[in-house]
């Protein structure tokens, strides 16, 4: 896969980045700030090449997770790119209308998150469980 060119423009004074492959297609993120940072954590921790093809063939929501805790910035902005981008990608299995990020924070008392899961009206499914993927 050719790498992707990042466009920016300005509609009604929102900015939107458009990613756009060789075959001219293009997707315009919601929120394209908390994909940047995701995007450069997964290429300084894991390379160019795993990091593209873990965004594009996709990853397990406890990957992305571990990576950004270990990238260069508070675990607080961490959790909240995470959360900002999940909008941007596409989650298997289909979680349907009704779905609610759960926190799972290091102990009680705790406001230290050390993993993330996604509870739905069947079940909890764990951050291992979870899979993203960047829809270009």
């Amino acid at each position: 896969m050719a790498s992707a060119r990042r466009h920016l423009h300005e509609k009604g004074g929102i900015r939107h980045y458009v990613f756009a492959g060789e075959a001219n297609a293009a997707v315009t993120l919601k929120n394209p700030d908390a994909i940047a940072v995701i995007v450069t954590a997964l290429r300084l921790s894991h390379g160019d090449e795993a990091a593209r093809a873990m965004l594009v063939g996709g990853m397990s929501l406890a990957v992305l997770i571990e990576t950004m805790f270990s990238a260069p910035i508070g675990r607080r902005d961490a959790v909240h790119n995470i959360t900002g981008a999940l909008d941007d990608f596409a989650i298997s299995p289909e979680l349907g209308p009704v779905w609610h990020l759960r926190y799972v924070y290091e102990s009680h008392g705790s406001f230290r998150v050390v993993d993330m899961e996604i509870a739905t009206p069947t079940g909890t499914l764990s951050s291992k469980d979870v899979w993203l993927r960047l829809p270009v």
